[in-house]
């Protein structure tokens, strides 16, 4: 985003909080008293963190096709026209300079059908101001060195006028691409041309609503569409080039979350952050929320492995260290215990944020 952007959240996104809080307890303790599920086997936690100084402001996320285990990534200002491919252990294996681009907010990154990557420079912190926006694409590389790459560059307006948005999502299957615009008290899903054209404007029109938004990220088989924001998260079901039956699903408590995307094999979602070494966290599906193509592990209490259908390279490891707390300052992973008490704290913020604004008007 641009850098006049502020940490503080307004008092709208502090109430969201701790309704997010309310929610996600009562989800908590139905999943402790509830059967057990894949999460038994497979807990989630940190895959890894993004090791390279030059990424402060990760703002987008997509798995690779062409390299399993390899994330694409991007800084959303002041960086310059660079995607960086960060493998599973955080490094930093390519950096892909996009000739003659100069972004201005880039804030979202997805790979469509046809193999290429598409960068949305989306952003608006001014409120709606900039008359268009603009979709660039290139060929996802074949090999993974630093290397300077040609675009597309598609130009994006929406039918009911200028609006910030941060999310960028590429249907795997049909190629259409989709925005989800960000607004306090929520915002619109938008849906491009069945094709993009790289001559003339590209009209988005939106077709449904949508909650405060980041980003956002489709299943490998499209049958799944994930919005997330700083707080929550949502998974629906995608039928007929629209989503439906809405689910909010724990997510992990992060110092300002701002990306997602599906694993390789479409069984759990990653989230990023943006700040210096920040730590992607890896969150497993339950069996009724993963794609209709990917079938539930055969037994809750075994290990994903590869004849479960579990082929991730960003799945922890077996037996590795137990997750930070929040009380070393870190972000914690989407575990029901961790999520308890990262939206309990939340909800603590708020309280005591009304409660001095209140005591202020009393006094």
């Amino acid at each position: 985003m641009l850098r006049m952007r502020t940490t503080r959240l307004p008092a709208v996104l502090l109430a969201a909080a701790c309704a997010t809080a309310t929610t996600a307890v009562a989800v908590g303790a139905g999943a402790a008293l509830g059967a057990p599920s894949a999460h038994a086997a497979d807990p989630g936690g940190q895959a890894f963190a993004i090791a390279d100084p030059r990424i402060t402001e990760s703002s987008g996320l997509a798995a690779s096709r062409q390299h399993p285990g390899v994330y694409w990534t991007h800084n959303d200002s002041d960086d310059g026209p660079y995607v960086y491919a960060i493998d599973s252990q955080g490094r930093t294996v390519a950096t892909v300079t996009l000739r003659g681009v100069e972004p201005r907010d880039v804030e979202a990154i997805s790979l469509g059908p046809d193999g290429r990557l598409y960068v949305g420079d989306l952003g608006d912190n001014l409120g709606g101001k900039w008359p268009e926006v603009w979709i660039y694409a290139f060929a996802e590389p074949a090999e993974l060195h630093d290397q300077t790459v040609d675009v597309t560059r598609y130009k994006v307006r929406y039918e009911d006028g200028p609006r910030d948005a941060e999310a960028l999502m590429v249907h795997p299957v049909t190629g259409r691409a989709y925005i989800a615009s960000k607004k306090q008290g929520g915002g619109g899903l938008y849906q491009g041309p069945e094709k993009l054209s790289p001559t003339g404007v590209n009209t988005f029109r939106r077709i449904a609503d949508a909650p405060w938004t980041t980003d956002g990220a489709f299943s490998p088989d499209g049958t799944r569409l994930v919005l997330r924001g700083y707080f929550s998260a949502t998974l629906y079901r995608w039928k007929d080039g629209a989503p439906s039956d809405a689910e909010p699903l724990s997510t992990p408590f992060q110092r300002q979350g701002e990306s997602v995307t599906f694993t390789s094999d479409g069984r759990a979602l990653l989230y990023g952050t943006e700040g210096k070494d920040s730590p992607v966290w890896r969150s497993p599906l339950d069996d009724a929320q993963l794609p209709d193509t990917v079938e539930p592990l055969r037994s809750a209490t075994a290990a994903p492995s590869a004849a479960s259908g579990s082929s991730d390279p960003a799945a922890p490891a077996s037996g590795a260290a137990a997750p930070p707390s929040r009380a070393e300052g870190k972000d914690a992973p989407a575990g029901t215990g961790d999520k308890v008490l990262g939206v309990a704290f939340l909800a603590a913020i708020a309280v005591a944020v009304f409660g001095l604004r209140r005591k202020k008007r009393e006094g």
